[in-house]
């Protein structure tokens, strides 16, 4: 970048990054070292000792006075014209950046570097190397350094920036900070097609690279450059540092995955615990990168300019709980607020170290927020956080709870939100959402039924937290109880000593109508369950089968109306696959065996029925002969006889009727009777 540029006033040259000047007012062959102290190979003893730390430095008055206002301001100020010794224990940069400084007051040429110009910017600003006492000074020179060389490269920005952290509050208030996080921010941003910068494997020079070197590795016009290149070069930053560069990524408008996933691949480096207990979401901050599968000091490249400052180690730095606690709020702090911007299990990983870390209240609680947006995709392994505080249960049972909570608050936000709509695109967006949200319900439902299964062991677990957790989802939530009656068995086995109330009340979670066939079997001869719910499970079993076989009778005749008959069993076997006929024909076994146990049961009862009428008739027949007797008897011959005769009187009267009608018919002539 300088190699060719150059700028001589007044005697000044820092072509290539070389300070020098030809102003000096001894003659000097360079400084050497001896144990902890430095010399000036000149002829002229030194009048003048500065201590840095625990490095002394035998100078000379005047080139200091010449080019330091604060070496003029410490001597005249003190009244002691004979001073000759000063320390300087709170010089930003330590003795390594004073050393160059003093070379510099010499007239020695030095040589500036990313790794050092932090270091030296901060020194001139506080030796007060100002335009003041000589045109060119430090601070010129050093500040036309940062700004056309170091900005203008996306490693020296790198470097600089990474070598400021030990320079605060110098480097915040001269605007080191600020400058390197802009030019990293907009390099990160923009289209490397069009960038002429460093894109190579190589290990990194002292120097900063030339114009020529950087054309000849540049990235070729056909070759595709992946959207995480910067994410290791950024991860090397301290977290103060790497969330100034991430705020201005930004603002610079960069999707909210890939700074989601740049996040990620920091705190997977920074944070050990989420390497160690599972490092699978590293991979998924980098999965949009293409591998060219090259390795240079052991460590694979994957085609980013990360190499270029990574340089050949990649040690998991080690960071204490108190910087570990630092990083995990300051990560929270700057997660992206959009949905998926980063993984759910990367979300709960980062909660179980914020818990165990006692991490700020109310960060946890926004972590908790941001798990519930995303609850859905969680898995077991991530669920299984061990309960940190006083709690007798071995895992955080409540934690899952207010977890769950959010998530049906997010849900029920979702669905009242589109209000804003037109009416045709709120009933299409409410179709679609619905659909979502019921998925999503319906996963949440199987990991909760898991999450209860395999925390029912504990034996200290409540039956009232295994009762509020398992009712916190709607019923339309679950399709089938299976798995929620895993967990209840699971329970019944880890604590026998419940009553028998408490178990119809550990059982009323459970709809026995959402059985499958194999848990109605096993429910059906299960004996830690209460005998009502053994009999609900079968006759609701004896429903659904009576159901099914009426559904299956007609389904079979609307195909046999409305599909064609494939006339031959063996081509419907070969295209079906072999395991869904390995598990048609394990149901169909089950069915027929709970057709033949429905039979029986059927038959016992006619048999029965049979019985109890004999017995019926028998008793009844006892029950007459006991009634009658001698005198009943008689009454009833009676009656007979009385009901036979006025039979015969009936028709008796009937004949002798006939002739008289005929009597009366004729004239009756009347005689006059003599008395």
């Amino acid at each position: 970048m300088w190699d060719s540029e150059s700028e001589s006033v007044t005697g000044r040259d820092y072509g290539n990054g070389i300070l020098s000047s030809s102003k000096h007012g001894v003659k000097t062959g360079g400084f050497e070292q001896r144990d902890r102290s430095w010399y000036v190979a000149t002829d002229i003893p030194s009048d003048f000792l500065v201590q840095v730390g625990d490095v002394n430095f035998h100078l000379h008055k005047y080139p200091l006075l010449s080019r330091s206002g604060k070496m003029n301001r410490l001597i005249y100020e003190s009244r002691d014209l004979d001073l000759n010794k000063v320390a300087l224990d709170d010089l930003p940069g330590g003795p390594e950046a004073f050393e160059l400084a003093a070379r510099f007051c010499y007239g020695i040429a030095v040589d500036l570097t990313a790794a050092n110009i932090s270091g030296l910017r901060c020194a001139a600003e506080y030796l007060e190397m100002t335009e003041d006492l000589e045109e060119g000074n430090l601070i010129f020179k050093t500040e036309a350094f940062l700004s056309y060389v170091v900005l203008s490269s996306w490693r020296d920005s790198i470097l600089v920036l990474k070598s400021s952290e030990k320079l605060s509050p110098w480097a915040e208030n001269l605007q080191i900070v600020r400058r390197c996080s802009e030019s990293i921010a907009w390099k990160a941003c923009a289209n490397p097609k069009g960038i002429r910068w460093v894109y190579t494997g190589k290990p990194p020079k002292v120097s900063s690279p030339k114009w020529n070197e950087m054309k000849d590795s540049s990235p070729g016009r056909n070759s595709q450059v992946p959207p995480d290149w910067w994410f290791e070069d950024v991860s090397i930053l301290r977290i103060d540092h790497f969330v100034r560069v991430i705020t201005a990524i930004k603002v610079k408008g960069m999707r909210f995955e890939l700074i989601g996933a740049a996040i990620m691949h920091y705190a997977g480096k920074w944070l050990p615990g989420l390497i160690t207990d599972g490092a699978g979401f590293i991979d998924e901050a980098s999965n949009s990168s293409n591998s060219n599968g090259n390795s240079s000091g052991g460590i694979s490249w994957k085609g980013g300019l990360h190499m270029i400052v990574a340089g050949t180690k990649d040690d998991t730095p080690k960071v204490q709980a108190k910087d570990q606690r630092m990083i995990i709020e300051s990560l929270i702090s700057i997660i992206p607020p959009q949905k998926d911007s980063v993984s759910c299990s990367f979300l709960l990983r980062l909660l179980r170290m914020a818990i165990m870390l006692k991490v700020a209240p109310a960060l946890v609680t926004e972590l908790e927020k941001r798990v519930g947006m995303q609850f859905e995709q969680a898995t077991l392994e991530d669920l299984l956080i061990p309960s940190y505080s006083k709690n007798e249960t071995l895992f955080d049972v409540d934690l899952v709870q207010r977890l769950l909570e959010h998530f049906l608050v997010q849900e029920q936000t979702e669905l009242s939100s589109p209000s804003s709509r037109s009416f045709s695109d709120k009933h299409m967006y409410d179709g679609t959402q619905r659909g979502a949200n019921t998925s999503a319900k319906v996963r949440v439902a199987r990991l909760v039924d898991s999450y209860l299964t395999e925390v029912s062991k504990d034996r200290n677990l409540s039956l009232t937290k295994f009762q509020v957790l398992a009712e916190a989802l709607p019923e339309s939530a679950r399709t089938c109880d299976d798995g929620l009656y895993r967990a209840i068995d699971s329970y019944l086995k880890a604590h026998p000593t419940l009553s028998e109330h408490e178990r119809k009340r550990l059982c009323r979670v459970m709809d026995c109508q959402k059985l499958s066939i194999d848990a109605c079997v096993h429910a059906a001869q299960n004996e830690r369950l209460p005998l009502r719910v053994v009999v609900q499970v079968l006759f609701s079993e004896q429903v659904k089968i009576t159901n099914s076989l009426a559904n299956s009778t007609l389904k079979e005749s609307s195909e046999a109306l409305y599909q064609p008959v494939i006339s031959n069993r063996k081509t419907l076997l070969e295209g079906t696959p072999q395991s869904f006929q390995e598990g048609w024909a394990t149901a169909k076994k089950d069915i027929n065996t709970l057709k033949f146990e429905l039979e029986t049961v059927k038959s016992k009862y006619l048999e029965l029925q049979n019985d109890m009428d004999n017995l019926q008739r028998q008793f009844d027949k006892m029950t007459n002969k006991k009634q009658t007797s001698a005198w009943t008897a008689g009454w009833k011959k009676l009656g007979k006889f009385t009901k036979m005769t006025n039979l015969e009187k009936t028709e008796i009267g009937s004949q002798v009727a006939a002739p008289e009608e005929q009597t009366r018919k004729t004239p009756r002539r009347w005689r006059n009777s003599i008395s």
